[in-house]
């Protein structure tokens, strides 16, 4: 299974944050910091997201509201299911942090990159992260607020507040400069790819540096981090297949099923990071833990999973009918890809 470099970082993060943490106005100076990075960091999706994609997007709502509720709704129910294993395998904070990771929003990038790679619909992924996005910036919060309690201590209006203020109004900005700044920020993706990366390394050294100041990590044994791994991968199978065979079940073409599998089975780190830290405090960094660890995971075994899919006959198929098609009649062809609307 590949290892991704990115995933060497974060765990060096966490080890430089265990041994050097932020403190006094070193944090307040690394917590503004972590704030402007994400704020940016949502600035440059709205900048890169066309809006003309999303318009067409909108159109593909069969394939939207399969994403949102995997999501918001199947993901939820299987983190409430999981209270059950606390105390056999879970103690009851990291459970709280994995209904957590059930609330959050999924990802935009991962999940374009990997539909690419696996010859799905892309545009349909584009779309669908983003859209995912955007209502998490609302739901996620008001989700914790109604299955995590008291744990979820920093939710209030203030709170959502917050959290709009940090992810929705740069995301929209972004969206309204997006005439002037679209063509700068697509032929300097790589260098502001870095600055996705660069964000998130951030507020994850912010967070675990809170967690080692408080002390709260002699909660947490190598035995229930191996118990927390072993449910979340098999949330993430659970989902995977869920997502897989309830496409085909919904008649979604291949295309399509591979959008809805990439986009309704992962999690956020870029949302969940920030909406922790502002619902959960001073205990942000337990909280996050899971869905930290269920994000290096995904990325794993999705880009196994993604490498197989381009390697499907059906794929081929798919392609070499794509370019029949495109010989024959090019504009019909560039309209079905592009509003990312094929569906059975």
């Amino acid at each position: 299974m590949p290892i991704d470099p990115y995933i060497l970082l974060l765990l060096g993060t966490v080890g430089l944050a265990a041994l050097v943490p932020a403190r006094g106005t070193g944090a307040d100076v690394a917590s503004g910091a972590s704030t402007a990075a994400i704020a940016f960091l949502f600035f440059l999706y709205g900048a890169r997201l066309s809006t003309r994609e999303a318009l067409d997007g909108l159109r593909h709502w069969r394939l939207h509201g399969t994403v949102l509720a995997c999501t918001f709704v199947i993901f939820p129910l299987l983190g409430l299911a999981a209270r059950g294993l606390v105390p056999v395998l879970l103690t009851h904070p990291l459970y709280q942090g994995l209904l957590f990771l059930t609330l959050v929003p999924s990802t935009i990038q991962s999940s374009i990159a990997f539909t690419s790679i696996a010859r799905g619909n892309v545009p349909a992924a584009i779309c669908a992260g983003s859209f995912s996005s955007l209502v998490g910036i609302v739901v996620t919060p008001l989700l914790a607020a109604a299955l995590l309690g008291s744990s979820a201590g920093g939710f209030s209006a203030d709170s959502l507040v917050q959290i709009v203020l940090q992810l929705l109004v740069p995301f929209v900005a972004g969206q309204l400069l997006r005439r002037w700044i679209g063509g700068f920020v697509a032929r300097h993706k790589k260098v502001l790819g870095l600055v996705d990366r660069g964000s998130i390394l951030l507020v994850v050294y912010t967070a675990f540096s809170e967690g080692m100041v408080q002390g709260i990590w002699h909660q947490v044994s190598p035995v229930r981090l191996g118990g927390l791994l072993v449910v979340e991968a098999v949330l993430l199978a659970v989902m995977l297949i869920l997502t897989w065979y309830g496409g085909r079940a919904l008649r979604f073409d291949r295309e399509d099923r591979i959008a809805i599998q990439f986009a309704g089975s992962k999690k956020s780190l870029a949302s969940g990071l920030p909406m922790a830290s502002v619902l959960f405090g001073a205990h942000a960094s337990l909280a996050v833990l899971p869905l930290m660890l269920f994000h290096q995971m995904q990325l794993m075994v999705c880009a196994v999973i993604a490498k197989r899919r381009s390697h499907d006959p059906e794929a081929a198929e798919t392609e070499a009918e794509g370019e029949v098609t495109a010989s024959g009649s090019a504009g019909p062809s560039r309209t079905a890809v592009g509003t990312g609307t094929r569906s059975r």
